[in-house]
């Protein structure tokens, strides 16, 4: 069930006015958001956003306190989760939306697929 209420919403609508970002359901019920292929994160409800970061970003943001290892992989610097409780929790999953995002579009520009 890939039901999405007002805080998941308010992350999607912001997103999707990126050039290039698409939301994909996936099977888990979580929403996708993708530019291309490449996701920049996901969405589970209202609740939690998920992301994979380089190992470097990813113990930067770790220290901030701005995110916490991914559930599934607790000991690995990479994969990571953000809880979604608070505006200010909504302010920086966009955020890290973004910095994903801005990676993916300049790997796009300077890939072997850029347009």
């Amino acid at each position: 069930m890939n039901e999405t209420g007002p805080v998941s919403q308010k992350i999607i609508a912001e997103v999707t006015t990126w050039p290039g970002v698409e939301v994909d359901a996936e099977e888990r019920g979580e929403l996708s958001l993708k530019v291309g292929r490449r996701e920049i994160g996901h969405l589970h409800g209202d609740h939690v956003a998920h992301f994979s970061f380089p190992k470097a970003t990813w113990t930067e943001l770790f220290e901030q306190h701005r995110i916490s290892p991914h559930p599934v992989f607790p000991d690995r610097r990479g994969p990571a989760q953000r809880r979604i409780e608070t505006d200010a929790d909504v302010a920086d999953v966009i955020g890290l939306l973004r910095f994903n995002y801005e990676r993916v579009a300049a790997g796009r520009s300077s890939g072997p697929d850029a347009a």
